[in-house]
């Protein structure tokens, strides 16, 4: 316990965690409805979309959070404005976006004297340098999107497995998609300055992933994501503090760990089922 307790014994290693738990909060919500809607690489491209954004922030001194947003707004209205308006699959249309907006991101800050320091930062975040202002600006931005997704909870779900019966039921799909596309950049925005724009999508996409290999019902899933997330969250900054690894970077990586830890415990449980055969109905119960 002394191995884990001393590594959050420093003031910045607690805002660290706390920044960790939050950012894991968020994106375990909104990342299991990104898993439903397999909307990955959005997802992705949204997490690289926003660099434009807070690059053009860093460099004329305004709040990188209202920059990030701004992004990942116009990257939102591009991708559904080229897929309406040509006969390009919506993949088509993200990738493309996904490649300009990181592109611009990267020369606008090339522009910067602390070049090679900007796109550090931007894209694996610094978990370990958060402040008190970034967390209560944090705080405010997750609270918003899990609230929305809490009480879109309803829409959501007929949305991700029927489209029509969604319409049917007026609970308006195409609003329902366009507030989840803002809620993912909410949770972005609101993780990129401790996890990263790179980093955030590990914990987006890896704990609801491994959730769902756990249980089976939404709002279980949600809960065990969290969880997961929370872990992954501690365990990277444990072993960032004692060996020096990238904190963000060590968290993503658990992420994506724990992920195919499950799958393999998965794989060899069936295994083991299939070794022993099926269970004999007309056997007698012991007892």
């Amino acid at each position: 316990m002394r191995w884990l307790t001393e590594a959050f014994e420093p003031a910045f290693m607690q805002r660290a965690l706390l920044a960790g738990l939050m950012t894991a909060a968020v994106t375990s919500v909104v990342g299991t409805w990104v898993v439903i809607r397999g909307l990955a690489f959005m997802g992705d491209a949204l997490a690289h979309g926003v660099i434009p954004g807070i690059a053009v922030a860093v460099i004329w001194g305004f709040n990188p959070l209202l920059g990030a947003m701004v992004a990942a707004l116009v990257m939102g209205g591009a991708v559904s404005l080229v897929s309406s308006r040509t006969n390009l699959r919506e993949d088509t249309s993200i990738g493309l976006l996904f490649v300009g907006m990181l592109a611009l991101g990267i020369v606008i800050i090339s522009r910067s004297d602390s070049f090679a320091t900007d796109v550090t930062s931007l894209l694996f975040g610094d978990v370990l340098g958060v402040t008190t202002d970034d967390l209560l600006g944090q705080l405010a931005l997750s609270t918003v999107a899990v609230a929305v997704v809490l009480v879109l909870y309803r829409p959501l779900l007929a949305l991700s497995f029927n489209r029509d019966k969604a319409a049917t039921l007026r609970l308006a799909p195409g609003w329902t998609h366009f507030a989840l596309m803002a809620v993912i950049a909410l949770s972005i925005v609101s993780s990129f300055q401790s996890i990263g724009t790179l980093l955030v999508f590990g914990l987006l996409i890896g704990p609801p992933a491994t959730a769902f290999l756990i249980v089976r019902r939404v709002p279980a899933a949600m809960a065990v994501a969290v969880l997961i997330g929370a872990a992954c969250v501690v365990g990277g900054l444990v072993i960032s503090f004692h060996f020096g690894t990238a904190g963000g970077a060590t968290i993503a990586g658990l992420c994506v760990l724990v992920f195919f830890a499950a799958l393999l415990l998965g794989e060899l449980r069936v295994a083991l089922h299939r070794f022993r055969g099926p269970i004999n109905p007309t056997a007698p119960e012991a007892g």
